[in-house]
């Protein structure tokens, strides 16, 4: 691979960054992504038949064959009714939209742990510990199809999630970390050119926890061959293109769960479970 290559297309890609993001800070910790789709299309399809609803009492009597699934004789609320009705026809379409129903507990020999949000990728070399650490949260947007597309087809886009993971390579007491992204613009198919899906934000070495008051230094003022070396040595601990985009499909995966269960949360929440 040209570390020229390269070099060039972090520079640009760190402008990019740079422009859309003013004043932005790399750091440790997850920066929030706008979603700029919403993943359901039901209100669509059911803003007419909401609109049309009677709203002469805002309390409305339900029987023990409620809509909302409340099997008792309560009173909800329209906003409340409106709210279940449109969860428990979302979470149908959401489970049905689930390309994996059951979570792998191992990825590419890395075991996964999730807690929440957060997601740890963790594998035992000889003498050190390999761990990927990212969050969930405001990582996931739709794969862009560019201005020309029209925008009521871009509502069925793929929603991924590509989030910021950190990168530790563990030695004793000793960390080696870094903040890794996916880069926004899509790889070259030119094997002879650049072709990194991912970039490396940050670089850092410390013993024991991690502050802030541990130096850090950012990817984009490195040396271009000292950043390629770095790349080089993630590729040998594993964190490749292949791997990266692994964690996304993971990624991806996790989030869906989780937006499920949430969506879930809110019904039962509402109904008053």
């Amino acid at each position: 691979m040209s570390g020229l290559v390269r070099t060039a297309h972090r520079i640009l890609h760190n402008c990019v960054k740079n422009s859309s993001v003013a004043g932005a800070v790399v750091s440790r910790t997850q920066v929030p992504v706008k979603r700029d789709f919403t993943r359901g299309i039901w209100h669509m399809s059911c803003s007419k038949r909401l609109d049309s609803t009677s709203a002469s009492s805002n309390l409305l009597h339900h029987s023990n064959t409620c809509g909302c699934g409340c099997g008792l004789k309560a009173l909800h609320t329209k906003g409340e009714r409106e709210l279940v009705e449109f969860l428990t026809e979302e979470i149908v379409a959401e489970r049905k939209a689930q390309k994996l129903k059951t979570l792998p507990s191992e990825v590419e020999g890395f075991s996964v742990k999730g807690d929440g949000a957060e997601v740890v990728l963790t594998k035992e070399l000889k003498d050190e510990i390999v761990k990927i650490t990212f969050n969930v949260n405001h990582t996931v947007d739709s794969e862009d199809f560019g201005d020309d597309v029209q925008q009521e087809k871009q509502e069925f886009a793929e929603m991924r999630s590509k989030p910021q993971f950190e990168v530790d390579l563990v030695r004793g007491a000793t960390t080696l970390g870094f903040t890794c992204s996916f880069l926004q613009d899509p790889p070259t198919t030119n094997a002879e050119e650049y072709n990194d899906i991912f970039g490396i934000d940050e670089v850092t070495l410390y013993k024991g926890e991690w502050s802030d008051k541990v130096y850090a230094v950012a990817g984009d003022v490195l040396d271009g061959y000292l950043y390629d070396l770095l790349m080089n040595l993630l590729e040998e601990k594993g964190i490749s293109n292949e791997f990266v985009q692994k964690i996304s499909d993971f990624s991806t995966a996790y989030e869906h769960t989780a937006y499920i269960n949430l969506l879930e949360g809110i019904s039962k929440f509402t109904i008053g479970k």
